[in-house]
């Protein structure tokens, strides 16, 4: 049984609307106990056994679309005293409709705080000996919003689980759902509670990100699988604040039927189409044949190889080998070997090559397996070794493989923002393939940003006659930057 109090203490998101209402009392209907009514429906979404204790204040009493959403076993309606116990237990109880059993106290340690709920100089309220209802304190409780606050994510959902294990009840402010709060150390605790319940499977691979004024969103996993904006996708979107949804048609395997409301923009990725690896090795130049017969020659061993300790190691000295490949900075360079054991353990649909001299790993590439394709994720290969033609031969047993495994179609991510790699993948077979990438307007702002073109990468808008100059001068900034930035703070690897 999970069991979770939650101290709805403030109505809205954001931090100032609700200071103004609670110090005013003047009610914004838009947004009022947004982040509740997401937790709300995120706990009646889940299959696991939960329970949960909502303790509210005078200022935060649920409205009708929150009832609803606790209008089942699953929900309990509590108080949260502020400053009069008999009078807030009361108007609680006639406003919901419910019997209320427990309560809380509200505590604020700041003065500012005490003087905007009107408590004086007193932290928290007095509660009267014959008050009727039952301290909800005496239940061990894990403090969610802390815990997410003071670890990674990770830690924090194992201390979560541990947590629900002994029988802890977890506790958190649903303002901290996915916001972090500097002053008094909480939140945000909207990804541990996801795990914990096991909900919102389709935000998994979601990516949120900033731009400019704008709050996009993109499924990471976009190429390995078709992407269908469903309605609850998109409901959920609409919760998260996503002014713009981003999304690509796969269109070697899958086009939409009607795709008239939705704005077109276009694309592109680096395709391969393989019936056989000696089809491949027939149609690529005599110059890429001879840069493989070179790597075997140089005594370059390939095969497949197994995800493990011994590979992590490989990766992350590959990684660290040096701050600069392809004449720009390598995000790469530092990690840590924990990370790299990370990133290893957790992609379940990963195909890795190894290239070898002598039991030692010189480069790999990184196969994902998708549906109906495979995607070549990462190629890397020691610098040292470049005059061995490391990732000519890479190339080719990822076709092998890819070809014995009936992969039909390869991607090897897109062309058109680095010559000197388009030219290699076009050695190797891969041509541009066009595709549509379609971008949904789900706010007044996302759709004044689409009339603008705004939601496009400033790369993908300039013309290439405008574009190709500028590659060295973004690859000389981008190596000035990394070389400026270890010469400040030197890197730390473990």
């Amino acid at each position: 049984m999970i069991k979770l109090r939650i101290d709805v203490d403030y109505p809205y998101p954001s931090r100032i609307r609700s200071f103004i209402f609670t110090i005013l009392g003047t009610k914004i209907d838009k947004d009022y106990l947004k982040n509740s009514k997401i937790v709300a429906r995120m706990i009646n979404e889940t299959t696991r056994q939960v329970k949960t204790t909502w303790f509210f204040t005078p200022k935060t009493i649920p409205d009708n679309e929150l009832l609803n959403l606790l209008n089942n076993q699953r929900h309990e309606v509590a108080l949260h005293v502020v400053n009069k116990p008999f009078a807030e237990w009361k108007n609680l109880e006639r406003v919901t409709g419910t019997k209320v059993k427990y309560y809380t106290t509200h505590g604020t340690e700041r003065l500012l705080g005490r003087i905007m709920w009107r408590r004086g100089t007193a932290k928290s309220p007095k509660i009267p000996p014959d008050f009727p209802l039952i301290s909800f304190n005496q239940f061990p409780t894990e403090y969610l919003d802390r815990t997410c606050y003071s670890n990674p994510p990770r830690r924090a959902l194992e201390i979560a689980k541990d947590a629900v294990s002994e029988g802890k009840v977890l506790h958190f402010h649903p303002i901290w759902l996915f916001q972090r709060g500097k002053i008094n150390h909480r939140g945000p605790v909207y990804e541990t509670l996801k795990e914990i319940l096991a909900v919102d499977e389709e935000l998994r691979t979601i990516e949120f990100q900033k731009k400019n004024f704008l709050k996009m969103a993109r499924d990471t996993a976009e190429y390995e699988r078709d992407v269908i904006p469903t309605k609850k996708l998109m409901g959920k979107l609409e919760e998260r604040e996503v002014d713009v949804f981003t999304f690509l048609e796969r269109r070697w395997c899958h086009t939409f039927q009607d795709a008239k409301s939705w704005t077109k923009g276009n694309d592109n990725i680096a395709l391969l189409s393989i019936t056989s690896y000696d089809d491949w090795w027939k149609n690529i130049g005599k110059k890429t044949r001879n840069m493989i017969r070179k790597a075997e020659k140089s005594g370059v061993r390939t095969e497949i190889a197994e995800p493990n300790d011994d590979l992590a190691k490989g990766m992350w000295k590959i990684y660290n080998e040096t701050p600069i490949r392809q004449g720009r900075a390598f995000p790469h360079y530092g990690e840590s070997l924990a990370a790299v054991r990370k990133s290893l353990s957790s992609r379940r649909n990963a195909i890795y090559v190894g290239a070898y001299m002598q039991d030692e790993l010189v480069g790999f590439t990184q196969i994902i397996r998708g549906d109906r394709i495979a995607i070549i994720s990462q190629i890397l290969s020691l610098q040292k070794h470049w005059d061995k033609a490391l990732n000519n031969t890479l190339i080719a047993k990822t076709i092998e493989v890819c070809a014995d495994q009936h992969e039909q179609w390869i991607m090897y991510a897109r062309m058109g923002n680095h010559p000197s790699l388009d030219k290699f993948k076009q050695s190797n077979g891969f041509t541009q393939f066009a595709l549509t990438r379609y971008y949904v307007p789900m706010t007044g702002k996302g759709k004044i940003a689409i009339r603008l073109g705004l939601q496009k990468e400033i790369k993908d808008s300039l013309p290439r006659a405008i574009k190709y100059p500028l590659f060295p001068v973004y690859s000389w900034l981008s190596r000035t930057r990394v070389r400026l930035r270890l010469k400040l703070k030197p890197r730390q690897m473990f």
